[in-house]
């Protein structure tokens, strides 16, 4: 039987390295795919509209998990294998690019209509609305449910191990199989996670105070 001694504690916090890559890489891809469905289900085209619509809803009354078993098995059936870091990242940019969508379609609306009228008035084509006028002001309004959205994305991570992927939860669960020793490797693996969470959670609180305490009442 191992030891739970710095050898297994440098595994989990490498494993955890990987843990915020791999938020990072989806939350990279899955932002860049979500402003296009934001920007999409805002169109005056009722063909990109329901293309969008479409995809976040089907996205979203679907388990993330099912994405990822669809992912890595199901694409293998066709012959296509998928390496279990490059099927996770996939699955969770796909996941994220659904509710990050939602979370930007619901920021860009909620700037005032006037805003469209006076840039409308200064002959600004809808790209440069977007980029001088209603962008700077949605992103502001964003910052705070991207930020909580972001600390669930993290925390959703965990599901990858089905896949074989080793990242924060299974690099405990396999010292904790092998020392025999489950409340002090997991002790550890949820200070990690707390580590990594709270301050985004207390960030996200901060940016909704700063931000609501910015609007006009």
């Amino acid at each position: 039987m191992a030891t739970f001694g710095w050898p297994e504690m440098l595994f989990i916090f490498r494993s955890a390295g990987w843990t915020l890559l791999l938020t990072l890489v989806a939350f990279s891809i899955g932002g860049v795919v979500g402003a296009a469905l934001a920007i999409m289900r805002l169109s005056p085209s009722r063909v990109l509209r329901a293309i969008a619509s479409t995809y976040i809803l089907v996205i979203q009354s679907i388990p993330v998990l099912m994405v990822l078993f669809m992912s890595y098995y199901g694409l293998s059936l066709f012959g296509i294998g998928l390496p279990p870091f490059l099927a996770a990242s996939a699955s969770l940019a796909i996941y994220a690019s659904a509710y990050l969508a939602e979370i930007w379609r619901g920021s860009i609306e909620s700037v005032p209509f006037q805003q469209w009228e006076a840039s409308s008035s200064l002959a600004l084509t809808r790209p440069q609305q977007y980029r001088y006028i209603i962008l700077p002001q949605a992103v502001r309004i964003s910052l705070p449910p991207t930020v909580g959205f972001l600390v669930q994305l993290v925390k959703n991570t965990s599901i990858v191990s089905v896949v074989g992927f080793v990242e924060l939860s299974r690099a405990g669960t396999l010292v904790s199989n092998a020392t025999f020793l489950p409340f002090q490797v997991f002790s550890l693996v949820a200070a990690i996670y707390f580590t990594i969470c709270f301050p985004l959670s207390r960030l996200s609180r901060h940016l909704e105070k700063v931000m609501n305490a910015g609007r006009p009442h």
